[in-house]
């Protein structure tokens, strides 16, 4: 028996339905002449990611890359990303977790050593990506194309009140965001560019190295690698808790960007430490986080309740399964299908030789239907009521069976249908077999007399 079950009781509980995305107004109240171009552009921000991948490029075809270098710059790429992904983000823009002063100190070095803006800047703007998503409020809506998401809206500046509110108060109480904020183009000068210079010059005397490897390549490689969660995560992927904003799943863009690619699972449950909830899906964040908890350097790590979890993967596995049968058919619907007295069925059977059977009050064509069983099957239950047959009596049929059923409606009967019992069940059955043994019997006669008169041929021969 099928049960259903209720998911919600009141609109407030119920999914929101997919609806198609609103196109986006204009970037600018105003049209964007040769007049007024320049005030529409973030100057420091475009100089700043335009120069870094030139001079990326020309420092790996002119400075050779030693292997102690290139481990500092794998090194601070992992300190760096992951001073973003555990630190700015799940740390402070979702408050997933809470840490320790020395832990949040490391995030914040971390985290403005990938040169991304201060943790006040990214998180405050983050915060609004997830109130306003997909809308003309979201600072980096991938509603607006691959490219705009992706770093484009660090490009433009569309001015004051474009970008939708979002509550910091907890961002204006913390000293040392406050701080790291006032200071930051000191800090990200220092921990991003001079300091791994330094170690690399003063470590194994490569500065040029240190410089172009574990600075300028690895700020340009954390830049576009953060990008990608703003980007990627919004187009590739599934859907696999909610289908009413962008975000997406893929373990390409986990990879990608030091865990964050469980995006839709992401957006639906922001607070939760984890992005990814398998234990084989990659996301090194989380394993960051967990260790940290188990040094004491991180507590209070939060997660979504797995029921709830749950119930959002499930309906979009139900929505899913509702899509594909819409394109299945299902024969004709019975309130369709016309209604037959009973003596009209029998006169369409005996008399017009349709192959027609009735189950369950509806009539069946069996006509061209080769049956496993063969056909002596489908002559005895031409013209009758097959319920009892059909579920059980003869045969209890499988699922296939049923569902081609489905293909076969022809009619309904009119008041019901004539239901064979048990004993008429039987006594088919019987007679099946009867004429199973007849038709041995006369096989194996036939054979016999053929054998005795060959053998009296020979005798007379």
């Amino acid at each position: 028996m099928t049960e259903t079950y209720v998911y919600a009781y009141t609109k407030s509980e119920s999914r929101k339905e997919q609806t198609s995305l609103e196109k986006l107004p204009p970037l600018f109240d105003t049209p964007t002449t040769w007049k007024n171009w320049y005030k529409r552009v973030r100057w420091v921000y475009s100089i700043i990611l335009s120069t870094l991948p030139i001079i990326a490029i020309y420092g790996m075809f002119t400075t050779e890359l030693q292997a102690k270098t290139a481990i500092l710059s794998v090194v601070f790429y992992f300190f760096t990303g992951l001073g973003i992904t555990a630190g700015y983000h799940r740390l402070w823009a979702h408050r997933a977790y809470q840490a320790t002063p020395l832990l949040k100190f490391l995030f914040a070095i971390g985290g403005g050593a990938a040169c991304q803006g201060s943790i006040y800047w990214w998180a405050r703007d983050h915060r609004s990506h997830h109130r306003w998503t997909d809308t003309d409020k979201d600072p980096y809506s991938a509603q607006r194309g691959f490219f705009y998401s992706h770093i484009g809206w660090l490009y433009v500046d569309r001015g004051k009140g474009k970008t939708g509110f979002a509550d910091i108060a907890d961002f204006k109480a913390d000293k040392l965001i406050m701080l790291q904020n006032r200071f930051y183009p000191l800090v990200a000068v220092l921990t991003g560019f001079v300091l791994p210079t330094m170690i690399a010059a003063y470590g194994w005397n490569d500065v040029w190295g240190g410089f172009y490897y574990a600075s300028v390549i690895r700020v340009t490689f954390v830049h576009h690698v953060t990008f990608c969660v703003n980007s990627l995560a919004h187009f590739l992927g599934e859907d696999t808790f909610d289908d009413f904003h962008s975000p997406r799943d893929h373990w390409i863009t986990a990879i990608v960007t030091l865990g964050e690619g469980y995006h839709n699972f992401h957006h639906q449950f922001p607070q939760d430490y984890r992005n990814a909830i398998v234990f084989y899906q990659y996301d090194p964040t989380k394993w960051l986080i967990k260790l940290l908890e188990f040094l004491g350097m991180a507590y209070d790590l939060k997660t979504f309740p797995t029921n709830e979890i749950s119930k959002g993967r499930i309906q979009m596995q139900e929505q899913k399964i509702q899509r594909v049968k819409r394109d299945l058919k299902f024969g004709t619907p019975i309130h369709e299908l016309p209604v037959y007295t009973w003596e009209e069925y029998q006169d369409l059977v005996h008399t017009q030789d349709k192959r027609w059977v009735l189950i369950e009050g509806v009539l069946y064509d069996l006509e061209g239907f080769d049956h496993p069983g063969g056909s002596k099957y489908i002559e005895a239950a031409l013209g009758k009521d097959m319920t009892g047959a059909f579920n059980g009596g003869v045969y209890n049929h499988s699922n296939g069976a049923r569902n081609l059923l489905t293909m076969m409606r022809v009619g309904v009967l009119l008041h019901g249908m004539e239901v064979m019992t048990q004993a008429q069940a039987e006594l088919d059955v019987k007679e099946l077999a009867l004429d199973n043994t007849f038709t041995t019997k006369t096989t194996t006669t036939t054979t016999t007399t053929t054998t005795n008169s060959n053998n009296t041929l020979k005798k007379s021969q």
